[in-house]
């Protein structure tokens, strides 16, 4: 029990190690692309920063102080929803970003002077930055914090996303109180694209699907799936049918989405009067597809 124990203990702090060199390359990336790209393009970073810019132009009260003034509520929420652990990490974020933006400010390195190409490339960059962080569970504060509790409660939707809408909410906001609509405009490009790579680091290019097939030789287009060339697994569930009330058999299959051709091959071969449909599988964890890891 003791070795046990000891071993477990070992696993943990590997982890924390694992989890706080992420965050920490996180933030170098984060503010290459913040600092390099965005910042001498005068393209708004959207998020408490970018409330805090309001704020500044509205009452005579520094930027830097109203960040940390607005980020408390959001850390005791944090510390309450998510535990003492993602506090400690998120600090960590926060502080690290911070502290490497103002690092790389002295360097006093411009890429482009081209906004439209800082926007895009910068938003890449920023958005790997982002995405590496919160894959290893972890904020850099924030508007991340309130968009990770708006993905708790709505699972349906991508951080990237729901942080795309804040960003730009905050943004409009920017611009109408500010009259600063070309600043904004580019923002509003590089915020699109810092979500599209926030969701693309933490979710992967996913290309499988579900399929759903509702035919009378349910048992001959199973086993063909199984035992052919595709050699997919299969779940049969069991329907019935609203109008004719005839019991029924509904083939459940996760497939690649280049096997789609192949799946409707077998199934026009066997029965061309089959119901037939496929949707977008997103995550799809197990045997033939992405093991199963478990995300700090």
């Amino acid at each position: 029990m003791e070795n046990i124990s000891t071993r477990m203990k070992s696993n943990i702090f590997f982890r924390r190690i694992v989890q706080y060199t992420v965050i920490v390359l996180g933030c170098v990336i984060y503010a290459v692309g913040f600092q390099f790209f965005m910042y001498p393009n005068n393209i708004v970073s959207g998020g408490i920063v970018g409330v805090a810019m309001i704020f500044n132009e509205l009452l005579p009260v520094p930027v830097g102080v109203t960040t940390i003034i607005l980020n408390i509520p959001l850390f005791v929420i944090a510390w309450r929803y998510f535990g003492l652990d993602f506090l400690i990490s998120s600090l960590v974020g926060m502080a690290l970003s911070s502290a490497f933006v103002d690092l790389f400010a002295m360097f006093k390195i411009v890429l482009t002077n081209d906004p439209m190409l800082a926007s895009i490339i910068g938003g890449v960059i920023k958005g790997v930055g982002l995405g590496v962080i919160y894959y290893v569970g972890s904020t850099t504060g924030g508007v991340d914090i309130v968009a990770k509790m708006l993905r708790m409660k709505n699972p349906h939707l991508n951080l990237g996303t729901i942080l795309l809408l804040i960003d730009a909410a905050i943004i409009i906001a920017y611009a109408v109180i500010l009259n600063k609509y070309e600043s904004a405009m580019y923002s509003v490009i590089t915020m699109f694209v810092v979500s599209k790579v926030i969701d693309l680091a933490l979710y992967g290019i996913d290309n499988s699907c579900i399929c759903y097939i509702i035919s009378e030789k349910s048992s001959d287009i199973s086993h063909e799936i199984i035992s052919g060339h595709m050699h997919r697994g299969v779940t049969i569930l069991e329907g019935r049918g609203a109008y004719s009330g005839k019991e029924k058999q509904v083939i459940m299959c996760v497939i690649k989405r280049q096997q789609i051709a192949e799946i409707r091959r077998i199934i026009r071969n066997l029965d061309e009067n089959a119901f037939f449909i496929v949707s977008d599988a997103k995550n799809v964890f197990g045997n033939g597809f992405e093991n199963i890891r478990e995300n700090n």
